[in-house]
């Protein structure tokens, strides 16, 4: 690639009579470089995708299809563990095998592997020589090397865009779909405003996951929105320099930890702590609370909030800030007449990012609330969420079309409609605010 890089700017030039005549090529000489990359590279990259997408399947078939006849009328269970121990035997994973067949079949799929991989390095080099040749042969001054590069980018940045919303729309169709099959067995009503949830009993109300994710929240949202906020004012308009290089980065190391540590914290610290301080006043509390947790969480999300907020703040202009202190407002008034209602747009879309961590974790929920799905608003006793029962119905023995296994698809579906929910009423803050100051 970069040596025809090289080779299409020096024939571009070599066209003009070297940089004297460069005013007579249609576009700089970087772009006919690029211009020849971009056609030795694209095509086999295209085709190295799609031959990867099939190899293995190709190559598998051909080594079935030599299997002797009794394996290969086995079911389709049965086929898969013989083509596993045949992986497998290739691969070096196993000393020997126990049939023959199967030993002469890993032969020939490892000559085959051999074989393909030859033929495509082969193919790939042979295919982006050609193109590159042909695309070095086109270069001339009046081609237009900008135009057709420019409309190559343009064509790549539409394809990863549109890459993304098919990927968005397949994982909705994907949920939406399963949850369909869910509510065909168990009635919406029922999983939505119902109050006991326990799938060993068939009895799916999801109300007690909902009560548990949105009491967790709460108290993360709680602990994490004034330490977060206040951080992020203390070090955008009051914090020095030298003070701000070093608390920064330290504050936003706990972004950084695994939620799993976050989770040993609550549940070998925090939980019992929690526990010890409410019996001595004479409370009853669980060993493992959604108090612990919530507030593990808060802390967790706090580094959400500060690092958005403080960028937030920060992007504020100064103006605003010079036209309140020439008002005679002290810093504290300009923070909250002026700062804070300007940033508002921002510090509202970091409340909702670290919302929707906080509605999503898992691990610190298992290992500090629970399993135990119980409808209740006490923070001292045990909950569980909804991502914490998805996890619990997609790990196990049931079977997939079971109604114990396609209630986290339904539950899956309610999450994405809470957070697009939460999402329009955080556009519709942005917007109204933006409005008044911009």
């Amino acid at each position: 690639m970069s040596g025809l890089y090289y080779l299409g700017k020096k024939r571009a030039l070599a066209s003009v009579e070297g940089w004297s005549g460069i005013k007579h090529l249609h576009s700089l000489p970087s772009y006919y470089g690029f211009y020849a990359a971009l056609w030795a590279g694209l095509p086999a990259l295209l085709v190295l995708f799609i031959w990867n997408g099939f190899q293995d399947t190709i190559i598998m078939d051909l080594v079935v299809s030599g299997l002797p006849q009794e394996l290969r009328q086995l079911d389709d269970a049965r086929l898969s563990l013989v083509i596993n121990d045949i992986k497998n035997q290739a691969s070096g994973d196993v000393v020997s095998a126990d049939s023959e067949a199967v030993r002469a079949a890993a032969s020939h799929f490892s000559s085959l592997q051999a074989t393909v991989t030859a033929a495509k390095v082969v193919l790939i080099l042979l295919l982006a020589s050609a193109c590159g040749i042909f695309a070095w042969k086109a270069i001339s001054p009046d081609l237009r090397a900008r135009n057709r590069v420019e409309m190559i980018i343009k064509g790549l940045l539409i394809l990863c865009s549109s890459l993304a919303i098919f990927t968005t729309v397949g994982i909705v169709l994907s949920v939406l779909f399963e949850s369909v099959r869910f509510f065909q067995v168990i009635p919406v009503t029922e999983f939505l405003f119902g109050t006991h949830y326990n799938p060993g009993t068939q009895s799916f109300g999801a109300v007690p996951l909902f009560a548990g994710t949105l009491l967790i929240s709460v108290i993360a949202m709680l602990i994490a929105v004034p330490i977060g906020l206040l951080a992020a004012i203390y070090l955008s308009e009051y914090a020095g320099p030298n003070l701000r290089a070093y608390a920064k980065p330290v504050l936003e190391i706990l972004a950084g930890i695994p939620t799993v540590v976050y989770g040993f914290f609550a549940a070998l610290t925090v939980a019992p702590f929690v526990a010890e301080l409410g019996t001595s006043v004479g409370l009853t509390v669980s060993t493992e609370s959604a108090l612990a947790a919530g507030v593990v969480m808060g802390i967790m999300i706090i580094p959400f909030i500060s690092s958005l907020s403080d960028d937030v703040i920060n992007s504020v202009p100064q103006a605003m800030r010079d036209a309140s202190y020439g008002l005679g407002a002290t810093r504290s008034e300009t923070v909250t007449k002026v700062i804070l209602p300007a940033a508002l747009p921002g510090i509202v879309g970091s409340v909702l990012l670290a919302a929707s961590r906080a509605i999503g974790e898992t691990m610190i929920v298992v290992m500090a609330a629970g399993l135990a799905a119980k409808l209740t608003a006490n923070p001292l006793d045990t909950v569980t969420t909804v991502t914490v029962q998805i996890v619990t119905a997609l790990v196990g023995d049931n079977e997939f079309d079971s109604p114990k296994t396609l209630v986290a698809f339904a539950l899956g579906l309610v999450l994405f409609f809470v957070t697009l929910a939460l999402n329009v009423v955080a556009l519709h803050v942005v917007r109204k605010y933006r409005e008044q100051y911009d």
